[in-house]
């Protein structure tokens, strides 16, 4: 992760403590934004940075802030204390603020995640503040690159950037934002993120959101390039051969990472799966791959320079299709379209699932989602319908049963219905897109076709 984005996480994180002192760790992750896995991981840098973060016995947990000094024995960390000063300065501030604490409710309330909001809420604000020239996703969001701005969005044509006297003539030249405004005082003091905390809550907003980057074109390129492997491979003895040896998962993940470094990124655990095994979802794939039978190709690559991820699913057979798979094919198509359909604002994350798991019982198939078990004795869906998608693979929203929250404007998000049965195979297909106020913007215009030549 750039030095920018560990910093906002940090100041997430320090802000929310400074706020609320003595919570959970699953209250602190709730209120910081972020993973439990990531806030422990967090949490651990800062003890690093002199930071005193000190867990109780048990499972509660406490953590402890010394901002005044650096805790001994500490070997110092690469970033400089200038980083560090303005860390804790800016943590204060925005705790003292109140940026990071929950909307005023009742105690008895449920206290949502940061990351959601509830039903009838405004969208939340963007928030970046520029860690520097080359910050790539200031960059991406405003098409400026400058050493110290924050960029502000309220809404569609509701963006602002504040920069310094040196910048101005050039922002209002190359930003995109619809207003490019000077700040005097803040470049004086160095006070951007106090400039930031102070027009978020003027507008009425306690949280704020940074917009997620993907790459989804690059990802139908790449896919392109391993179904190529598998248009031009022979069938001897019911597996494929490519160049006299057999065709194995092991050689076409080979192929698909030497693709994604040469383009800077990375995917250790990419899933190029044949059957009957990929009849297991999280089955990698691994030996010579057969013929007649389903390929589920999942690359799931992350940048190497933004960090930010991306996710698509594709289904080939290469040889005679069967009439078996084909109508698992058809369902599985059919659950992808009602689900991207369904998605909108305000939709609870559940009805999409619900209604694809609709959509596959009403073909004859199962699910394991209580009250949608439809036929158990054949292929079936045993897993969510989608997920979020940015710095994390799996991300907030969770497109499952068990999440009443609705989708917002902004959420990126996946959509991968799929059936399996073990003995035969698997048919998963994702597509990948933003829900927009019109509704959803698939990012993925890769066919979804089961014959690999259509792909070329």
């Amino acid at each position: 992760m750039n030095r920018a984005l560990r910093l906002a996480r940090l100041l997430r994180i320090l802000a929310a403590i400074i706020a609320e002192p003595g919570l959970n760790p699953l209250e602190l992750a709730e209120r910081a934004g972020v993973s439990e896995r990531t806030l422990r991981r967090d949490l651990a840098q800062l003890r690093e940075l002199g930071y005193e973060v000190a867990y109780t016995s048990g499972y509660e947990v406490q953590e402890k802030l010394n901002l005044d000094g650096r805790a001994r024995g500490k070997k110092r960390s690469s970033m400089d204390d200038t980083e560090i000063e303005l860390l804790k300065a800016v943590a204060q501030a925005m705790g003292s603020a109140g940026l990071w604490k929950p909307v005023a409710e009742s105690p008895q309330a449920r206290r949502p995640h940061p990351a959601r909001q509830t039903n009838g809420a405004k969208p939340k604000p963007i928030v970046l503040l520029s860690g520097g020239h080359g910050d790539t996703d200031f960059i991406y969001a405003t098409g400026f690159d400058v050493e110290t701005a924050v960029y502000l969005r309220f809404d569609e044509m509701d963006d602002v950037i504040y920069t310094s006297p040196l910048e101005i003539d050039r922002a209002r030249a190359q930003a995109r934002a619809s207003q490019v405004l000077l700040d005097q005082n803040a470049y004086a003091n160095d006070a951007w993120a106090t400039l930031a905390a102070k027009k978020v809550l003027e507008r009425g907003f306690a949280q704020a959101r940074v917009s997620p980057r993907l790459h989804a074109h690059f990802l139908e390129e790449l896919r392109a390039a391993v179904v190529t492997q598998l248009v031009k491979a022979d069938i001897k003895e019911g597996l494929l051969w490519l160049e006299g040896s057999p065709l194995t998962s092991e050689r076409l993940y080979s192929k698909a990472q030497l693709i994604l470094g040469e383009k800077g990124f990375t995917c250790p655990d990419m899933i190029i799966a044949g059957s009957p095994e990929n009849a297991m979802p999280h089955f990698r794939g691994e030996g010579p791959i057969r013929a007649n039978a389903p390929v589920i190709i999942d690359i799931f690559p992350s940048s190497r320079s933004t960090h930010y991820n991306g996710d698509i699913t594709r289904t080939v057979v290469i040889g005679e299709i069967s009439d078996e798979v084909k109508r698992m094919h058809a369902a599985v198509l059919q659950a992808l379209d009602a689900g991207i359909e369904s998605v909108a604002a305000g939709v609870p994350c559940r009805d999409v699932h619900h209604g694809v798991c609709q959509i596959l019982v009403d073909r004859g198939y199962g699910t394991t989602t209580p009250g949608y078990e439809g036929n158990q004795d054949g292929p079936r869906l045993n897993h969510s319908t989608g997920h979020g998608i940015g710095l994390d693979v799996h991300e907030e929203p969770k497109i499952r049963t068990s999440e009443k929250g609705p989708l917002q404007v902004g959420d990126v998000i996946t959509i991968e219905p799929a059936l399996y049965q073990m003995g035969l195979g698997g048919v998963r297909i994702e597509d990948l897109g933003m829900l927009t106020k019109d509704g959803f913007k698939n990012f993925t215009t890769l066919t979804r076709s089961l014959d690999p030549r259509d792909y070329l």
